[in-house]
């Protein structure tokens, strides 16, 4: 199987936080065929789940964003927890390291009066620590991975943009059929 990565990444358009994902997290993967091997393919689609269990080249990478991610669902659920006076011990998940700015990072997310501007403001922190993680990184596997969760990140906005239009179509009809 031949390693085409530099050739791949450099065919791959740029993802910009906030914008429409370019293609879908499984065409993606499709891309990926025959230009990676199969064992880094099989690696990029169990992104989709927040388990550390990969070991190899691109272990650090992986590690780092998890560590990431599980710090801050875990400050996220003592602030959540501490709300509702709850013990959150029982929530949290084993955590791996802490960013420098983690608990600034939940707190103002906390503090946003409207979820879904919580929420952005949740993933454009993220993306900015993947592009930390992947510093350094050019054409190789761990690019791939902080692409691919990118790409997972655009998939989700692009899932709530649709499910709010829809929503926002039914309370239209809805309120025409009454007032008709």
């Amino acid at each position: 199987m031949p390693n085409f990565y530099t050739y791949f990444i450099a065919s791959l358009p740029t993802l910009h936080v906030g914008a429409k994902p370019p293609f879908s997290f499984e065409k993606f993967l499709q891309m990926c065929e025959g230009l990676i091997p199969e064992d880094a393919i099989s690696l990029l689609g169990s992104l989709r789940t927040l388990t550390d269990t990969h070991k190899g080249a691109c272990a650090e990478t992986l590690k780092k964003w998890y560590a990431f991610e599980t710090a801050l669902r875990n400050e996220l659920v003592k602030i959540r927890a501490s709300r509702k006076h709850k013990d959150a011990f029982k929530y949290l998940r084993n955590d791996g390291g802490a960013h420098p700015a983690i608990a600034h990072i939940a707190s103002s997310a906390h503090r946003n009066p409207s979820p879904l501007e919580a929420e952005m403001f949740l993933d454009r922190q993220r993306w900015q620590v993947l592009d930390e993680i992947i510093f350094g990184h050019y054409f190789d596997l761990d690019v791939l991975i902080v692409y691919a969760q990118k790409l997972l990140i655009l998939e989700r906005w692009e899932r709530i943009k649709h499910v709010h239009k829809e929503r926002l179509l039914e309370e239209a009809l809805r309120g025409s059929h009454v007032a008709g």
